[in-house]
């Protein structure tokens, strides 16, 4: 996508990590329902040249794990204004 000259990537729905180890330092998911490394499975990031990413830890299961641990549900509340 960042070849398409994208800004941000909105995404979501169990791609947050429904299954996180929350004593290690904030939390880190053990899989995710894609391909994305798991250090961006949730929140907002960013990698040189690449378009900004937000990843909503979502509001339900995986069909592979009907769980959620330490991954409470969640929607993203994106506020976008202009540059100008």
């Amino acid at each position: 996508m960042a070849a398409d000259n994208l800004d941000v990537i909105f995404a979501g729905h169990t791609h947050g990590g429904q299954i996180r180890i929350p004593w290690i330092k904030e939390s880190k998911a053990l899989t995710t329902n894609c391909d994305l490394p798991l250090w961006r499975s949730r929140g907002v990031t960013k990698i040189k040249n690449e378009p900004w990413l937000n990843v909503s830890a979502g509001m339900g299961t995986s069909p592979f794990a009907r769980v959620r641990f330490a991954c409470p549900p969640e929607v993203s509340l994106v506020t976008l204004s202009s540059q100008n």
